[in-house]
């Protein structure tokens, strides 16, 4: 009986740890309408905990991977505005977060995995706090 315990005991922090607490995200690319348009990664957030918001300011920033050379980044540097001292605005997760990022010329052809990662900042009215999260995201890139 000891035995079946330990076990239980032991895998419930890998089960925590593998829930995301407030956000599940992902990436697609959406290739650009239009010939020598920019193309841009969507990013979606769903929230775990309906309380809890992704702020606007400051914008959720994309960080490809340096070592992929698929794609480049085509984002405007983050913006340095100070706090507005006004009311908190959250994005309105039922619509993705897009990124302008441009297809690289030497880009071998086919498909192509990208990874990188997703900045963000978040907080709960409820609870009364803010935090940072990051989350890695990967998605595959038709190269033509």
């Amino acid at each position: 009986m000891k035995k079946i315990g330990a076990a239980v005991l032991l895998l419930a922090p890998v089960v925590a740890l593998a829930l995301p607490e407030h956000f599940t995200v992902a990436a697609t690319y959406l290739a650009p309408a239009k010939p020598k348009a920019n193309a841009a990664v969507a990013v979606t957030f769903v929230a775990v905990d309906p309380d809890v918001h992704i702020n606007q300011e400051p914008s959720p920033r994309l960080k490809l991977d340096p070592a992929q050379t698929v794609l480049i980044d085509r984002q405007a540097p983050p913006s340095r505005k100070g706090e507005s001292g006004g009311e908190a605005k959250y994005l309105d997760l039922s619509l993705p977060v897009t990124f302008p990022v441009a297809l690289n010329p030497k880009a071998p052809r086919g498909e192509q995995p990208v990874s990188g990662s997703v900045t963000y900042f978040y907080c709960s009215k409820r609870e009364g706090w803010c935090r940072k999260g990051t989350a890695e995201v990967e998605f595959t890139v038709a190269v033509p």
